[in-house]
């Protein structure tokens, strides 16, 4: 029979507990026993897991995705957006806005939209795409609603007829590839799950189990138009492995490991922010608005607090220093949790 090509397992259990080496030499026993010879697979399983599509763009994921797919910063995605509100020169149709406003915490769309988007999808990808009813998006804790989610005005302008509309413009490649994120995004969020056959895989060798995972896209669902991008390198890295493929394995079946490698991980400190992932934080914290996220990434650099070095933010010397001074002497302003409480202050005037 044919040799099933290799794949990667990590340890799951030792001993009969949770394997969690504390040292050296434990991880050492672990690796000496799994070395001992010819390993059986003792449970195969599989189960169907699905995806559902994200909602519609608001203010601070705009600004987040377009950081990660399109490199562009917050400030440089406002100006783009702000274009595409206000209205591009559309050959013989003269100015059109693109866009639905572009600062908003909200995802609601209006019916007529929903229709539109829900016709476009049956018509151009098949009714397997097409959910029953349409998809409905719970707003975040802080959302004022005045504004719908951001996307397109129309549906009669697909991001190919506006790429060839916007040819002659020195910002039409720029402005098109922010109104096809937008467009994706609107479209994939009114769209049916993603469906996968996730399989994990347990190898027992001795006292030791490893365990592999992997998993096969069985309907693209949403993906088919947009798959959102990951903002933690970690995050990112387990996604990649989750799509690992598997070979087709039985219980009882023997499986010979190659390599065994004891790797010691220490705990790293997390990474310093890029622009998409200090928008993140301040949403999570509810600091500011979505009018304030791109003034306050330029703000910190054009005043010297931080500079930006291979795309992240490294607090400079006079950053620390003024942080240092102001925490100490308005610490209750100066604080995380200030504006928030600012927020629900004024709410109840």
């Amino acid at each position: 029979a044919a040799t099933p090509p290799p794949f990667e397992a990590r340890i799951w259990r030792w001993l009969g507990e949770k394997a969690e080496p504390k040292t050296s030499a434990e991880a050492e026993a672990i690796a000496t026993e799994l070395r001992g010879g010819t390993a059986q697979v003792t449970s195969v399983d599989k189960k169907e897991r699905k995806r559902k599509a994200q909602p519609p763009f608001i203010t601070s994921k705009l600004q987040q995705d377009a950081a990660r797919k399109l490199r562009y910063s917050a400030k440089r995605t406002m100006a783009l957006a702000q274009r595409l509100y206000e209205g591009v020169e559309l050959g013989a149709e003269g100015p059109i806005g693109l866009i639905t406003y572009m600062r908003t915490d909200s995802t609601r769309v209006s019916d007529d939209a929903l229709a539109a988007v829900r016709t476009y999808i049956g018509e151009t990808y098949g009714v397997d795409y097409l959910p029953e009813q349409p998809l409905q998006y719970k707003q975040g804790g802080r959302a004022q609603d005045a504004h719908e989610a951001i996307r397109p005005t129309m549906m009669e302008w697909p991001p190919e007829r506006v790429r060839e509309a916007l040819a002659a413009n020195p910002e039409g490649a720029e402005l098109t590839k922010l109104y096809t994120l937008i467009w994706q995004r609107f479209v994939a969020s009114q769209m049916t799950s993603a469906v996968y056959d996730q399989t994990t895989i347990d190898i027992t060798r001795g006292r030791a189990i490893v365990r592999a995972t992997g998993q096969i896209l069985k309907f693209a669902g949403y993906t088919r138009v947009y798959e959102v991008a990951e903002t933690d390198d970690a995050k990112a890295e387990g996604a990649e492995n989750a799509d690992r493929l598997l070979p087709s394995l039985a219980e009882g079946d023997a499986v010979t490991l190659t390599v065994v490698r004891p790797e010691q991980h220490f705990t790293q400190p997390p990474p310093r922010f890029t622009e998409a992932s200090l928008v993140k934080e301040l949403e999570e914290c509810g600091i500011g608005r979505p009018s304030t996220y791109a003034a306050i990434m330029s703000t910190i650099v054009d005043r010297g607090y931080v500079e930006k070095r291979e795309n992240r933010f490294f607090p400079t010397e006079l950053g620390i220093l003024v942080n240092g001074l102001l925490v100490e002497s308005f610490p209750e302003i100066v604080s995380v949790d200030f504006t928030a409480k600012m927020e629900a202050d004024l709410d109840h005037v």
